[in-house]
């Protein structure tokens, strides 16, 4: 009789063998570590910290918890890890997230909840406007894949594209009138646009160094993009 008892007793308390060798029940103190190791909330310190439900609010007593170091732009501004995203929903998600975490919606909450909506605030703004712009957008999938881009210099420039860009900002230089100006702004960003679309479908055959060189020279024109903004502005 005991031996039955005690077997069952056993196989709840996972120490015996449940039919599949090498494997046991997950035990009864293992379960409680888990448990206890689990994400809390600052508060209350009930399970639901930074990783669980919505991420934000604790689910018992709805405080704001601290962002979750581990989370991504592309998760937090729930987009896929691609190239390709949506900016119309981008712009949709951080309007959202803005509106649940932006410090003016905690001015009456506690000191940590008012510090954490800070926090919680400059991380959506930084996501929305790097993953917003292709240029860091891009640098940010190669940093997310290890990849690390160097200032280098301009002698590891094809000479041909250096010569390009040397003589759009001449032109530009040179620009005496807003329509000389628009149209060095039109083929800047034509070009902009045609290496985005090389970017994708980069991305897409994880050619990450294809995709390097491609960012680099996007960093020229973005140089340029900025002379053309302060070209625009009057003395």
């Amino acid at each position: 009789m005991w031996k039955g008892k005690g077997g069952a007793l056993l196989w709840m308390w996972g120490l015996r063998p449940t039919g599949v060798p090498g494997k046991r029940m997950l035990s009864y103190d293992a379960a409680m570590q888990a448990r206890n190791n689990s994400p809390r909330c600052w508060n209350c310190g009930s399970p639901g910290g930074p990783g669980r439900g919505d991420r934000f609010f604790c689910p018992q007593c709805r405080a704001l918890q601290p962002p979750d170091p581990s989370r991504d732009y592309f998760s937090l501004m729930d987009c896929n890890r691609s190239f390709r995203v949506d900016t119309t929903k981008l712009q949709h998600r951080y309007q959202q997230l803005q509106r649940l975490v932006h410090p003016d919606f905690f001015s009456q909450r506690s000191q940590t909840e008012k510090n954490f909506s800070e926090k919680h605030s400059t991380l959506v703004n930084d996501a929305y406007k790097t993953l917003l712009a292709p240029l860091s957008r891009g640098l940010y999938l190669l940093k997310l894949r290890g990849v690390q881009i160097s200032e280098g210099t301009d002698d590891e420039m094809d000479r041909q594209f250096l010569m390009e860009i040397m003589e759009i900002n001449e032109k530009l230089a040179e620009a005496q009138n807003e329509a000389a100006v628009k149209e060095i702004e039109s083929l800047v960003r034509e070009k902009t646009s045609v290496f985005s679309l090389r970017l994708s479908s980069l991305f897409i055959s994880d050619d990450f160094e294809e995709a390097k060189e491609i960012l680099t020279k996007m960093r020229y024109f973005s140089n340029v993009e900025e002379k053309i903004k302060l070209k625009k502005i009057p003395p």
